[in-house]
């Protein structure tokens, strides 16, 4: 459904390809979550884990930077992560200010275990583009995703 809005041209046309860009993403991941590729993980869970799978250890505001979430958010999923025994906590050996997040044993197991699956999720949902498409609409959400600096 198009915006209802009735301005300017240009807003008209954003606000309608704001509208489209919001529910698709929003429909992709319901149906990633129907799909149940990350069992009792919240999103920002199976996020921190998965950035810890494949980037290593980090810091946690690192992973908040990663992740796109508040300092807040990113505490309390890395206290849940840390009580169920997936990750731990250990302070910098360069600078003792700093606390790195790692994955222990069972989180490493656990995420690499479910991650092909999730991987496969998004390779069959994303198939309805062509691979030519999935670049050129990954190259516009990064460009997207930069900004105008002009407008701000």
């Amino acid at each position: 459904m198009p915006t209802h809005f009735e301005g300017a041209p240009e807003q008209v046309l954003a606000l309608d390809t704001f509208i489209k860009l919001t529910r698709a993403n929003n429909s992709l991941l319901a149906r990633i979550a129907q799909r149940g590729t990350h069992p009792d993980l919240s999103v920002s869970q199976f996020g921190t884990l998965e950035a810890l799978y494949h980037l290593g250890a980090m810091s946690q505001t690192e992973i908040c930077n990663k992740l796109l979430k508040s300092g807040g958010n990113t505490t309390l999923v890395i206290d849940n992560l840390e009580k169920r025994g997936l990750v731990k906590r250990r302070r910098d050996p360069h600078d003792r200010r700093v606390i790195m997040v790692e994955l222990t044993e069972s989180g490493l197991e656990l995420i690499s275990a479910i991650f092909p699956r999730h991987a496969q999720v998004i390779a069959e949902e994303m198939s309805v583009l062509t691979p030519e498409e999935q670049q050129q609409l990954g190259a516009l959400c990064k460009k997207l995703g930069k900004g105008n600096t002009a407008g701000v």
